[in-house]
C-alpha cells in the first residue's frame, strides 16, 4: 500500500504546480497584418519564425490561439506589449 501512496504522491505534486500556469492567449482581429503579428510574436513571446507564422494561422482561422504559458507575472509583461501593439489578448 505504501508504493501506492508513493506513485500518487508525484503526479499530486505535479497538479499542484501546474495550477499555477495560465495562459497567453492571441485573438483574431481584422487590423493586423500576418506579418505584423508574426514580427510581435518573435520579438514579444520569443518565438521562432515558424511557430510564430503558425500561431498566427491558428489564430485566424480558429479566432484563438494560445501563444505562451507560464505564470501571471511571467505573462503579464508580453501581454501588456502585445496590448501596446494593438493585438488583442487575453490571460486565461
Amino acid at each position: 500500500m505504501n508504493m501506492t501512496k508513493e506513485k500518487f504522491n508525484p503526479s499530486d505534486n505535479t497538479q499542484d504546480v501546474e495550477e499555477g500556469l495560465r495562459e497567453l492567449i492571441l485573438y483574431n482581429d481584422e487590423v493586423n497584418t500576418f506579418d505584423f503579428v508574426i514580427e510581435s510574436l518573435i520579438d514579444i513571446c520569443g518565438h521562432d519564425p515558424h511557430q510564430a507564422e503558425q500561431c498566427a494561422m491558428i489564430a485566424h482561422m480558429k479566432g484563438k490561439c494560445g501563444v505562451k504559458i507560464g505564470s501571471i507575472n511571467e505573462l503579464k509583461p508580453p501581454y501588456n506589449e502585445l496590448l501596446n501593439r494593438k493585438l488583442t489578448v487575453t490571460i486565461n
